[in-house]
């Protein structure tokens, strides 16, 4: 076999690689598609979804450009199934509107094309520490339209950049908050055991496995999932879930903790978000340019504390492992490209 020397570019994918740590990105591909469906003199948005824009199905039966419409979603599925999270909501939303879009559905696409104008540079970018594998859970679920689907978001983080995230329209009619919650919760609650399974066969983490933190902003969600009383009015499908959640909790697949919507990483998954939340979700999913990424100087670096019951993934690497894992940099490596090629959706 012929070394080829460090990976540059992985299935379209460009590594970025810095002084504590690697970034993936595809800012290539970005201008690519501004400059097929031109937009490359656009004005720039500074969110990708105005949450004040009500979309709703075209009932006239009369589309607009449908082809050049899925053109684009296909081309930004791409995108946001690779190492654009923060549009991930808003192509999964406008998604559900291709087979006949109207002329609102074709202003929050541009909105999206603009937005992108703005952010070409954004990469996810994944450091060396903290190596903590942790999830955020969130939902919408919208009271005036009674019986609607809500939406589903979670995403995951390792070395402070998203290793697999998830933005999707609910296949369950919920009725309240809390089961659209606990339906978010169940979702990532089956992405975390399949990444806990991951990490337990890869021979450069230590064993055994402490459980997965896993970050909900419902405080009624949380207590029904560590309440052993049983509801005969719950609904069977929810009581499934509900089962579901607590049976990975007492297996220390995961471990449940609070967390506050602002600080709810998986926010910007389930709804649109005004300027400041939009910059700090961004940040929390490891989102810098690569200006900034490249020109990055070595910090002084503060380990994570793990704690017993907390529910937090702290990984270290076997000593005799350490040559080939460069640190804890291979690690993030492994589940990054595995995550971004493989587990990513936005639909």
């Amino acid at each position: 076999m012929k070394d080829m020397g460090e990976a540059d570019v992985i299935l379209g994918i460009k590594l970025i690689r810095s002084t504590d740590g690697i970034a993936i990105s595809q800012s290539h591909y970005v201008e690519k598609i501004l400059e097929k469906f031109g937009y490359q003199n656009s004005r720039i948005a500074k969110t990708p979804y105005d949450s004040s824009v009500a979309l709703f199905k075209n009932e006239s039966g009369v589309s607009v450009a449908q082809l050049r419409y899925s053109q684009i979603i296909g081309s930004l599925q791409y995108l946001a199934n690779g190492t654009r999270p923060d549009i991930s909501f808003s192509v999964s939303k406008l998604a559900r509107y291709t087979s006949c879009p109207d002329k609102t559905h074709w202003g929050a696409l541009d909105r999206v094309l603009r937005y992108l104008k703005g952010t070409v540079s954004l990469a996810i970018h994944y450091g060396r520490f903290p190596a903590v594998l942790e999830g955020y859970s969130d939902a919408s679920w919208i009271a005036k339209n009674s019986g609607s689907n809500g939406c589903s978001g979670y995403v995951f983080t390792l070395g402070g950049g998203a290793v697999s995230w998830k933005s999707a329209k609910q296949t369950l009619i919920t009725r309240s908050t809390f089961e659209a919650e606990l339906c978010a919760l169940d979702t990532t609650g089956t992405e975390a055991e399949w990444l806990f399974g991951l990490l337990s066969q890869l021979p450069i983490v230590s064993q055994p496995l402490p459980p997965i933190a896993v970050h909900c902003d419902s405080q009624t969600t949380i207590a029904k999932v560590r309440s052993r009383k049983y509801n005969q009015k719950t609904k069977r499908h929810i009581q499934v879930r509900l089962k579901s959640i607590r049976a990975l909790v007492s297996d220390r697949v995961i471990g449940i903790d609070f967390v506050g919507t602002k600080d709810n990483v998986a926010d910007p998954l389930t709804k649109g978000l005004d300027l400041s939340q939009v910059n700090k979700s961004r940040l929390g999913m490891g989102l810098k340019t690569i200006n900034d990424i490249t020109t990055m100087a070595t910090q002084p670096t503060k380990w994570r504390s793990h704690k017993e019951g907390s529910g937090h993934m702290a990984y270290s690497v076997n000593p005799k492992d350490q040559h080939k894992a460069g640190g804890l940099l291979l690690l993030t490596d492994a589940v990054t490209l595995t995550g971004s090629n493989s587990r990513h959706s936005s639909i």
